[in-house]
């Protein structure tokens, strides 16, 4: 088989042995000759897999005890209408950073729940900075940021301080670098940019926080339901789970998150600088914003994109298209992208300043 490397910002790259592990599941899981795909998500076979998962996660975001870590469906973006159904006080307000469009979703099914401020944007330069220097109102029910813009390449590298319950989309580097989980009160991601299959969401909550918006919820939009019934409230997602599961076995087992912070500064310092240096490329996000994970970027002549496109394709380097509202190229280069697929990009974007510069 021909190797293709992956730069698709979501779903994206998985490491090859747990798509092999995964495979063979789909087959014949846990030596029981029937499949994942068709045992009861009751079984102690599959229970087990849950709370591996949840230990996994418990572990790698240095969680302490009074975290509950919940598995469950309908992506990041039912997050931005369960957050603050949980979280938002009937008389109260919710904060928001936003810092691109996923963040701007959320604002958008936050306002239909309750007061939303937006505390600070950088939309005035379409979205290609952090905003910073801001004062988060003590007062706020929650705030909520984005910590990394997968569209615009932006990333969020010091997390604002508050005593304020701090809410965060992870969706798009979840356990890329080393952080302190305990100092958000919850955590989302969906698991297909940086964690597993499209299918299932992360939820961290920390339980003191819920209980007291006032209001009624149903059962499906409830996470204390969803930790009541250890996220088998309803049939689990079980496939993306385990995939879940396997994918951060594979993180902890090459070194955790140390190894891996280190594997992917690596390999985005070595693209921006191509980048900076190339005289046919040129970065669209602030400096000191870029984003360690999606590496988004643009042609000084766009009318050589064919060209370049021609030879990123001869060199079997996938999804490298930027995102459809923005334009130019985005390389996400998530936790399972080998250096030898950012050095080949590298090699391609120099033979194709040789040629046409």
């Amino acid at each position: 088989m021909i190797k293709v490397h992956n730069f698709s910002a979501g779903p994206g790259i998985l490491p090859l042995e747990v798509l092999q592990q995964a495979s063979e599941a789909c087959i014949n899981f846990d030596n029981l000759n029937l499949s994942l795909l068709e045992i009861s998500h009751r079984s102690k076979n599959f229970e087990a897999v849950m709370e591996e998962s949840k230990a996994l996660v418990k572990e790698l975001l240095k969680l302490q005890d009074g975290y509950q870590v919940l598995f469950l469906g309908g992506g990041a973006s039912l997050q931005f209408t369960m957050a603050p159904l949980n979280l938002l006080r009937q008389e109260g307000t919710a904060g928001y950073l936003n810092t691109g469009v996923w963040a701007s979703k959320a604002i958008k099914e936050a306002k239909l729940i309750g007061n939303t401020s937006v505390i600070a944007s950088s939309e005035d330069k379409k979205f290609s900075y952090i905003p910073k220097g801001f004062e988060i109102p003590a007062q706020l029910d929650y705030f909520h940021i984005t910590s990394n813009n997968t569209i615009y390449g932006t990333q969020i590298k010091n997390f604002p301080k508050t005593t304020v319950p701090l809410v965060c989309d992870m969706s798009s580097d979840i356990f890329s670098r080393n952080i302190d989980g305990n100092d958000f009160a919850l955590i989302y991601a969906g698991a297909q940019k940086n964690m597993g299959p499209a299918g299932c969401t992360m939820v961290a909550v920390r339980e003191d926080i819920l209980g007291k918006t006032g209001r009624k919820l149903s059962s499906m939009l409830d996470y204390q339901v969803h930790i009541k019934g250890e996220s088998m409230y309803n049939t689990p997602p079980v496939f993306p789970i385990y995939v879940s599961m396997l994918t951060l076995r594979w993180l902890k087992k090459n070194g955790g998150i140390e190894w891996i912070e280190k594997v992917n500064q690596q390999k985005a310092d070595a693209l921006y600088h191509e980048i900076d240096r190339n005289s046919m490329f040129v970065g669209t996000t602030a400096t000191e914003d870029r984003s360690f994970m999606n590496v988004t970027f643009i042609m000084h002549k766009p009318e050589l994109e064919m060209e370049f496109d021609k030879l990123t394709k001869i060199a079997n380097l996938s999804g490298l298209r930027g995102h459809r509202d923005v334009g130019g190229y985005r390389a996400s280069i998530y936790n399972a992208l080998p250096l030898e697929s950012v050095n080949l990009l590298i090699e391609v974007m120099q033979e194709f300043e040789k040629k046409f510069s």
